[in-house]
């Protein structure tokens, strides 16, 4: 399908246009008493096992084709703090056919990470919902708890149509979600959302130079890498996770498997067998996207013997972008080098230390540095602090 250096990158692009000033701006205060009534129906009180928190959550399904009866399955977390102005942050897995349920919430970034041998969840110190509001979407149809009334679906399944699904999905959940329409809105995901991602934010990007105020979508930039398990990662934690997703009261409180579908739920699903379109490199809408004026990040774990560093400039390199800023390192706050950036024009690569392509499992406070500095719009510190 897609070639392997499409899977070494990780993307940050920011979009700043006056035209997101035009956007309806929706205190909770001006949302109709219906749309209110939808959001609690979805409204998550309490997973069995989890532990105490103090921000809401919310699960559910959004249709994306009526007449096919297509309906995506998310799980959003508000921030822990200011959620009113923080921003919106929508996480993607591949595969094709992985859950963004199993692998970025329950094992990477999620505010609930699943725990060997109890039944129980744990609080997540690192999670990204300290930095965003954050949003998990399995997609496409066929994955997780998300499903089709069409079987035949299933065998149209591409990148094509997901990135569509995708984008049907964000306009109807900000029809349900309404206040967070004016909130910057950023995409991040793995392994096969290295396709995912950028073929969703090249949609938003075109999409939003011709639709309506109500239609339109704050969109701020994406982030994208490879999946890969690091050294001392327990191999069974998937099969934790299956077992507690199948859980008839876990699935009750998430008002999931509404449909009874006729298979369990899995981290891979083992339906989606053909894939139609994959286009073999990402880069032409990586420079499209830079030539429209976006800003765009890069990053890499150095010790990713899959996918190493050197592939990843040898990629960028196709892009013909002059550097501006060769190598510098950049330093977390304990005065340790956290990695290395090259700066280029319109484009800034950043390796991170210890890390293998799934950052945020591998080193969880370097990864958390870099989301919030990339969402603050800040440059990672150039010295010891």
């Amino acid at each position: 399908m897609a070639s392997s250096a499409t899977y070494s990158l990780l993307l940050l692009i920011s979009f700043f246009t006056l035209a997101s000033m035009a956007v309806a701006r929706s205190g909770l205060s001006q949302i109709g008493q219906d749309i209110l009534a939808q959001q609690e129906a979805d409204r998550v009180i309490r997973l069995p096992g989890q532990p105490e928190v103090s921000f809401k959550q919310y699960a559910g399904y959004v249709t994306v084709n009526e007449s096919h009866g297509r309906a995506l399955f998310y799980w959003f977390f508000e921030a822990v703090n200011k959620t009113e102005k923080q921003p919106l942050l929508l996480w993607l897995n591949g595969g094709p056919g992985c859950s963004s349920i199993g692998y970025g919430e329950a094992e990477e970034l999620g505010p609930f990470l699943i725990q060997k041998g109890v039944p129980e969840l744990r609080f997540n110190n690192y999670s990204w919902n300290k930095a965003a509001n954050l949003l998990f979407v399995e997609s496409p149809v066929g994955v997780g708890f998300s499903y089709t009334n069409t079987s035949n679906d299933i065998n149209e399944l591409g990148d094509t149509i997901t990135a569509k699904d995708s984008y049907t999905f964000l306009v109807n959940w900000f029809e349900r979600f309404p206040q967070y329409k004016s909130h910057d809105f950023y995409i991040s995901g793995e392994s096969y959302a290295g396709h995912y991602v950028p073929e969703l934010a090249e949609v938003i990007f075109d999409t939003n130079k011709n639709v309506s105020k109500e239609e339109y979508i704050n969109f701020k930039g994406f982030m994208d890498r490879w999946h890969r398990r690091p050294a001392g990662y327990d191999p069974c934690v998937s099969d934790y996770s299956e077992v507690y997703f199948n859980r008839q009261d876990v699935q009750k409180a998430l008002h999931a498997n509404v449909t009874n579908i006729p298979y369990p739920w899995t981290h891979c699903s083992n339906n989606i067998t053909f894939w139609n379109d994959a286009p073999s490199s990402m880069l032409p809408i990586i420079r499209k996207l830079i030539d429209g004026g976006l800003r765009v990040w890069v990053y890499s774990g150095d010790t990713d013997g899959r996918i190493p560093v050197t592939a990843t400039r040898y990629t960028l390199r196709k892009l013909g972008l002059n550097i501006t800023k060769d190598w510098s390192p950049w330093y977390t706050n304990h005065e340790q080098v956290g990695g290395w950036t090259i700066i280029y024009d319109g484009l800034t690569f950043v390796t991170v230390r210890g890390a293998g392509h799934q950052v945020p499992t591998f080193v969880p406070r370097k990864a958390f540095q870099l989301i919030e500095h990339f969402l603050a719009n800040e440059t990672l510190p150039s010295q010891p602090f």
